[in-house]
C-alpha cells in the first residue's frame, strides 16, 4: 500500500514464487525475510487441471493400499548410507539439456564432487554433487520431476 497504513508486499517477488509454483507442479511455497513470511498457494484442482505431464499427483480420494507399492520402493533406500537427498524444493534434471546424455546413470563409477543432476529453483540451476566417490547403485528420481527438500535423489556405494 502507498499510504504507508499497511505492509510492503513485493509484488514481482511474488510473481517470481507463483512461477516457480507452475513450474514445479508445486500447490504452495512460503518464503520467510526476517519477520515478513509471503506464502503462495492453490488448490490441488487447480494444479492438475492446469497441465498433462510426466507427474501427476494421486487422486484425493485414492486408497492408501493403492499407494503403498509405489511408496515402498524408495522407502528402502532411506536408510542406505549412500543416499543423496534434495537440498532444495525444485525441478530435478538428470540432463544437462533435451536430448543430451544423462549427467550419471545406474552402475557407473562417479568421483567425489561429480555433478550428479541439476535442480533448477527460481529459474537458478543448482548442480547437486557427489559427496564421495563410488558406484550409483540407483536413481531415484526421473528427469523434469519435481523434488521437494530431503527427498532421496540417488543412491552411491
Amino acid at each position: 500500500m502507498a499510504d504507508g497504513s499497511g505492509i510492503q508486499v513485493d509484488t514481482a517477488l511474488v510473481r517470481e514464487l507463483a512461477e516457480l509454483l507452475e513450474s514445479s507442479h508445486l500447490t504452495e511455497i512460503e518464503v520467510k525475510d526476517g519477520d515478513r513470511t509471503i506464502r503462495v498457494a492453490r488448490t490441488a484442482a487447480a494444479v492438475t487441471a492446469g497441465y498433462a505431464p510426466a507427474y501427476a499427483p494421486p487422486p484425493l480420494g485414492a486408497a492408501p493400499a493403492a499407494a503403498a507399492p509405489a511408496a515402498a520402493a524408495p522407502d528402502d533406500w532411506k536408510a542406505h548410507p549412500g543416499l543423496v537427498k534434495s537440498p532444495i524444493v525444485g525441478t530435478a534434471y538428470l540432463t544437462p539439456e533435451p536430448g543430451a546424455a544423462p549427467y550419471v546413470s545406474e552402475g557407473e563409477t562417479v568421483a567425489a564432487g561429480a555433478t550428479l543432476l541439476i535442480i533448477e529453483a527460481m529459474k537458478v540451476m543448482n548442480p547437486i554433487t557427489a559427496p564421495k566417490a563410488g558406484k550409483v547403485v540407483k536413481i531415484l528420481i526421473r528427469s523434469e520431476q519435481p523434488v521437494e527438500y530431503d527427498e532421496p535423489l540417488v543412491v552411491i556405494e
